[in-house]
């Protein structure tokens, strides 16, 4: 990123109050403490704090430039741009930072699966091409510019993650990132709160085709019950994947084992390959798929392509499985959601030696679908043979409740925190067993897994 303090206050509509307009910018950061030297500095406010008073801060750690919605700071020092706010500001910077890109960039949206996805697609594109792709979360109205802002003509193509939980917010960040392509992982109840109808999800997601032109592709998972029925029906070229017959990128012959997967690909024109892919779950194999089918759409072989997913690994608290004493863990503890929930219980279920314990914590922004999404979880746990089920948080009592439905016998604890649940694990666990850790974000089940493993 190079651009001046005076293109920057030109994109976002600002004014430079003290400074020199050509002052250069090489980096953008909302958190003081990650300026380096000559970066724009843009001060967030929140809720809670309002980082225009780490203005100061941040110019004495290098910064060059900073926004500013509260007129000049004084004795701040530096370039400051003042604008209306600084969060649009960012946006307006940024949105105009990537036209100025001009290899292709891939946007991955949906419920359940957009990190995995991102990485994937990643991965499979280097094949051919350098890739910018996001890095953390970095994928909302403050995240998605972040990202855009790293854009240089370095790189080949992008590869960016694509959030949202409100009404609105995926057309604000479509507008920065203006993806050529796109990928819908599928439409589930995560933000069902703030949304009200899967449908509304739906809708809301579509938006990521906002700034599509002539030549972009949206890529549909074709095992979605929502997105199916768009296959071709949609303003914009689509192209499906999945494991139904009429799927554009069709996987077959899948076999999930405890650590990993392995099916058949077959691409449009019948072309087709193998992939060993390093981690378990036919959500994984989804998930493969949708990054097989844009690297192979955007010209990269596919027999490289392939390859390059067989050295995909699992990302800090995601499907991470580990070895503790003789108890196997696996670490999903990122984040939850019903359709997440019901996928990590499938692979846990895929361990035959000792017992399987399912720990559930509450997941959250569901809204008046919460006890019906708990409860649905607890039901799916028993019918697939958890045998010990620990639920943390108040929502998560119903998944107690929907498991002792079907099985009134299942072992079941309902905790009021994580250490509880970790003393009870404490008493039940032997070697053999296996614990699948889960939960909403704020939650911290994350606590959990670093536990087992310590005292492993």
């Amino acid at each position: 990123m190079k651009m001046t303090a005076g293109e920057a206050a030109k994109f976002c509509g600002g004014r430079i109050i003290c400074g020199n307009p050509e002052t250069e910018i090489t980096s953008a950061v909302v958190d003081s403490r990650q300026v380096k030297p000559g970066a724009l500095f843009v001060p967030i406010v929140g809720e809670k704090t309002d980082a225009h008073q780490y203005m100061g801060k941040a110019f004495q750690s290098g910064a060059a430039v900073a926004l500013t919605q509260e007129g000049e700071i004084a004795d701040a020092g530096g370039v400051q741009i003042a604008v209306d706010d600084t969060r649009l500001a960012l946006q307006h910077i940024a949105a105009a930072w990537r036209k100025r890109f001009r290899g292709p960039v891939i946007g991955i949206t949906g419920s359940v699966g957009k990190t995995t996805t991102k990485e994937m697609a990643a991965l499979a594109l280097s094949a051919g091409m350098n890739v910018m792709r996001t890095e953390g979360n970095q994928n909302s109205q403050i995240g998605l510019p972040l990202t855009m802002l790293r854009l240089s003509d370095t790189y080949d193509a992008a590869v960016v993650e694509m959030g949202m939980s409100e009404f609105g917010e995926m057309s604000r960040i479509a507008a920065v990132a203006a993806p050529d392509y796109a990928v819908i992982t599928n439409i589930g109840l995560s933000h069902i709160g703030n949304l009200k109808t899967q449908e509304n999800i739906r809708k809301e997601k579509l938006h990521i085709t906002d700034m599509f032109h002539d030549d972009s592709i949206l890529f549909l998972n074709g095992d979605d019950k929502l997105l199916a029925p768009l296959c071709g029906k949609l303003p914009c070229r689509t192209v499906s994947y999945g494991t139904q017959p009429w799927c554009n990128f069709k996987a077959e012959d899948i076999h999930s084992g405890h650590t990993a997967s392995m099916f058949r690909y077959v691409l449009p024109g019948g072309k087709a390959g193998a992939v060993h892919l390093p981690v378990p779950g036919k959500h994984c194999v989804l998930d493969a798929m949708a990054a097989l089918a844009v690297a192979v759409t955007l010209g990269v072989p596919h027999e490289k392509a392939a390859q390059a997913l067989e050295r995909y690994h699992s990302l800090a608290m995601r499907m991470q499985i580990h070895e503790a004493g003789g108890v196997t863990v696996i670490d999903d503890s990122y984040n939850s959601s019903p359709d997440a929930a019901m996928s990590s219980i499938s692979v846990l279920c895929g361990f035959h030696s000792g017992k399987r314990v399912a720990v559930l914590a509450d997941m959250l922004e569901l809204g008046e679908f919460s006890h019906q999404g708990h409860f649905s979880v607890g039901k799916f746990a028993a019918k697939s043979d958890v045998d010990v089920i620990i639920t943390i948080g108040e929502e998560a009592k119903a998944i107690a409740a929907g498991a002792l439905s079907v099985n009134p016998k299942i072992e079941c604890h309902v905790c009021r925190d994580n250490a509880q649940a970790v003393h009870i694990l404490s008493k039940i666990l032997s070697p053999g067993d296996v614990v699948l850790v889960k939960g909403s974000r704020m939650m911290k089940t994350d606590e959990i897994a670093k536990q087992l493993l310590k005292n492993g």
